[in-house]
């Protein structure tokens, strides 16, 4: 595959990403416009919500004018190296930004100008993974600063929380995560939670859980009793779409684990917004999208 075509194809990914949600997340928010009472303010958040989901995908326009961290991960076969791939997401993110599929959202830390495409430093992110398969995977989440700015991660045993280092200070960290986010995370909202690792991996770990379909259980079945436990408690708080109150404060829990050292527990919350921007698709060698990931 040549590296016009590659370019080409990683910019329908970002089109897609940006301005159409999977199905999975559009029928999570058609059952909670259905969960809420009519003629309240939650109905009528998740009425603009489900406006603004058709708008977007007819018009080819970003879901959200916050079009957030270009976040990629990507399964690469023997076909295509690292910095072939890097070259070409990285031009499909400028044309992207050039036609309007991505806000000029880019920013220099130190002196506080705008790159204006997207590019510099640490942008977009790209995570490699080796893969023996003959197609390359790729996945790729928009993580808008809104959310982003909600997650949190605690250190166990917490004290103030009465969380020590099970499961139970696990579920206990991520409802009190959930209550201070109340509406500022453009809620409802979806958790990426990471038992262990170190304060590194494990936030890292909590947005690829953010990569799950929504409507997937979890092969190991105490995490997914957790997973469930969680989404019904919290959505018994009372915050509701834009913390405006209601039924519905999270669409989904996905919850990860990795290994810790005796000395650390940490539990790492990466919340999404309603916005719940991921898609990918499955690229042959030759430069035909064999399958989209989330249809």
């Amino acid at each position: 595959m040549d590296a016009k075509t590659l370019q080409a194809r990683l910019l329908e990914l970002i089109r897609r990403t940006s301005c159409e949600l999977p199905p999975d997340v559009i029928r999570a928010v058609d059952k909670g416009w259905r969960r809420e009472k009519p003629g309240t303010n939650a109905k009528y958040a998740f009425g603009v919500i489900r406006d603004n989901i058709k708008l977007a995908a007819g018009k080819s326009q970003p879901l959200c004018q916050d079009t957030g961290t270009i976040i990629c991960d990507v399964a690469r076969p023997d076909w295509v190296s690292e910095r072939a791939f890097r070259a070409a997401f990285e031009k499909a993110v400028d044309e992207a930004t050039r036609v309007g599929y991505l806000r000029q959202n880019s920013v220099d830390s130190i002196t506080g100008r705008n790159s204006g495409n997207n590019l510099g430093p640490g942008s977009p992110v790209i995570h490699f993974h080796e893969t023996t398969a003959k197609a390359l995977t790729a996945r790729l989440m928009l993580k808008g600063g809104g959310c982003e700015n909600v997650g949190a991660q605690y250190s166990l045993p917490d004290t103030g929380l009465g969380a020590g280092r099970d499961l139970e200070g696990v579920r206990r960290c991520v409802l009190d995560a959930v209550n201070k986010a109340q509406g500022k995370g453009c809620g409802p909202g979806v958790l990426g939670v990471c038992i262990g690792g170190d304060r590194a991996t494990g936030y890292v770990a909590s947005k690829e859980a953010l990569l799950r379909p929504l409507d997937d259980v979890h092969a190991d079945p105490v995490l997914a009793k957790l997973e469930r436990r969680l989404l019904d408690e919290a959505n018994t708080l009372g915050i509701g779409p834009m913390g405006f109150g209601g039924a519905t404060t999270l669409l989904g829990v996905k919850i990860t684990a990795r290994n810790r050292v005796p000395a650390s527990y940490f539990v790492s919350v990466s919340y999404m917004c309603w916005a719940y921007r991921r898609d990918g698709f499955q690229l042959s060698a030759a430069g035909k999208i064999a399958k989209w990931l989330y249809d």
